[in-house]
């Protein structure tokens, strides 16, 4: 009777026993720290990686993953510099590396991150023109990096990486930069046009010259023409013949 009577104060016995086992060992991967409390102070330093002992109820811990977070910031809506309204999305890319700040200096630093990287958007962005935001990507991105990282250190946070991923602009907008692209390529063309044709007029200006000083090369060039003109179909021409042609030949006879 007492064996059975004991059997269930052995059963919840052992299972205290095993929660505070469970609750006791912990296994933290590579990329994993935990940040301990002990009686709500926080510990020397985070534990990890591998087994980790915490005395529950007296301690706990909070998990901080120290790999790189791709944040995918969601479009916003931009009024350039020169008063162009659009829409432009970015990724961030960072990491924890202090994990007892990333817990105690914020609630949520993911979150916060987000925000941050969503009002710098605005701020920076609105400070450029359409043309920067179009052409110098890459230094808005710079600067974007730097003003996020400086606003997360103290967080425990290190921004590495920002990128503008796309401009959406307006219908309107569109069609003046098609029309402007058009205009430019039009333009490009006239002048490439007009470069042949002062080529060309170079070139027979400088062959003016030389029939000028040689006039038997006019000659053997008409002659040439006639060639030309005989093998291309046989049929029979009617060419005028230029007496001068002839002067080179009858002098010599």
């Amino acid at each position: 009777m007492n064996q059975i009577v004991s059997l269930p104060g052995v059963v919840l016995a052992l299972f205290v026993a095993l929660l505070f086992l469970f609750k006791w060992i912990n296994v933290l991967n590579e990329y994993e720290r935990a940040v301990t409390f002990w009686l709500g102070r926080l510990g020397k330093r985070p534990k990890g990686p591998g087994l980790v002992l915490i005395f529950w109820p007296f301690e706990r811990m909070v998990r901080i993953s120290l790999r790189t977070v791709v944040h995918d910031v969601p479009a916003q809506d931009i009024i350039t510099r020169d008063n162009v309204s659009v829409k432009v999305n970015a990724v961030v890319y960072f990491r924890v590396v202090e994990p007892e700040k990333a817990v105690v200096q914020v609630e949520n630093y993911l979150y916060a991150t987000s925000q941050l990287a969503q009002t710098t958007l605005r701020s920076v962005l609105g400070q450029a023109t359409l043309d920067e935001l179009l052409s110098e990507r890459e230094k808005l991105n710079i600067e974007l990096q730097k003003v996020i990282d400086e606003h997360t250190n103290p967080w425990g946070i290190k921004v590495s990486l920002v990128e503008v991923k796309q401009v959406d602009l307006p219908i309107e907008m569109q069609r003046a930069m098609a029309k402007q692209a058009e205009a430019e390529r039009e333009k490009r063309a006239k002048i490439i046009h007009a470069e042949g044709e002062l080529q060309a007029a170079t070139a027979l200006s400088e062959a003016a010259e030389v029939i000028g000083r040689q006039p038997a090369t006019l000659q053997l060039r008409y002659l040439q023409t006639l060639t030309e003109i005989a093998s291309e179909k046989n049929s029979t021409i009617l060419f005028p013949l230029p007496i001068d042609l002839l002067t080179a030949f009858i002098k010599k006879g």
